[in-house]
């Protein structure tokens, strides 16, 4: 399917702008809150956009080092977690714990970016 223009994450910042500058600053209350939260929303939608096709494609890359071969992501996440339950993979293992980092660091930068500030 050919990809629309403007793509999604410029309609997002276009929507997130006229929630923020145009309709905020008219609301209180409930419904001003609930804008902020609509904005958060979709501000997370577009980090998502932007940022997962790199991230998914470096975590697999490391589970493929984890582990040995190839496959689908999803497919590797079940079976790492499968060898730290069963032993097969220990906690402290240097590469395990670096791939939990990256992975920690990717799922914030997309759900609360500030926090990797600290």
């Amino acid at each position: 399917m050919p990809a629309s223009k403007p793509d999604a994450t410029v309609l997002l910042q276009a929507a997130m702008k006229y929630l923020e500058e145009e309709l905020l600053p008219t609301l209180s209350g409930y419904h001003r809150f609930q804008t902020r939260v609509t904005i958060n929303v979709l501000n997370t939608a577009r980090r998502e956009l932007e940022l997962r096709g790199a991230q998914a494609a470096a975590e697999t890359a490391r589970l493929k080092a984890l582990l040995g071969h190839d496959g689908p992501l999803a497919e590797l996440n079940a079976e790492l977690c499968a060898r730290i339950r069963a032993g097969a993979i220990a906690a402290d293992h240097a590469a395990l714990r670096d791939h939990v980092r990256r992975s920690l660091a990717d799922a914030l930068a997309i759900n609360n970016p500030k926090w990797l500030a600290r």
